[in-house]
């Protein structure tokens, strides 16, 4: 009897695995080139790039001239939008967590329903046409917009603030990035 417990106890965890692989977020690389650090007690950027500091391990990815446009693009609509250096380090964390700050159009059956663009939007949950989506421009707007609309989201970490407006299955990953996001900022927000 222990034998068959002990070999239905080992199914359910591997199929748990297996589900948390298989309906995980869409991996976009075929090699994952995401580097991990500890936590950063202080930061080089102060209070108004990341005035909670980092929570968790930090992760952080090289990126190419595609990638670096993009989040030219997104402190640019940031801008357009009226809002701040906060806003921007929320929005490039949130599109390196959704697609590693990749436009992406559709991946067959790699997709994630029908999520595309820097922040993985559905047109089906009403955030635009694929067009649209896949305009850093316009989906960077689109999640300012939303942004906008979550009472106290300046003064509320990161990842909550990102998860109340993406509704992620994977909620607590946005907070991986918030290094890296404010460094981009920082670089970036002056030029």
């Amino acid at each position: 009897m222990n034998t068959i417990l002990r070999k239905s106890v080992l199914g359910v965890a591997g199929l748990a695995f297996a589900g948390g692989v298989f309906a995980g977020p869409v991996a976009a690389h075929a090699a994952d080139t995401t580097t991990h650090t500890k936590p950063v007690a202080a930061t080089v950027q102060g209070d108004k790039l990341i005035p909670h500091g980092v929570q968790g391990e930090q992760s952080r990815i090289d990126l190419n001239d595609e990638q670096t446009a993009n989040v030219k693009a997104i402190i640019a609509a940031t801008k357009k939008a009226g809002m701040d250096e906060r806003a921007a380090v929320v929005s490039i964390a949130t599109a390196l967590q959704e697609s590693k700050l990749e436009n992406l159009g559709h991946l067959g059956d790699r997709n994630d329903h029908d999520s595309q663009g820097l922040f993985q939007q559905r047109p089906s949950s009403g955030w635009g046409t694929v067009e649209q989506i896949t305009d850093p421009e316009y989906s960077t707007l689109a999640f300012l917009k939303g942004l906008k609309q979550v009472d106290g989201w300046q003064d509320m970490p990161l990842t909550k603030a990102a998860q109340t407006v993406q509704v992620s299955a994977y909620p607590d990953h946005y907070a991986q990035w918030e290094q890296q996001a404010a460094d981009l900022v920082a670089q970036h927000w002056n030029k």
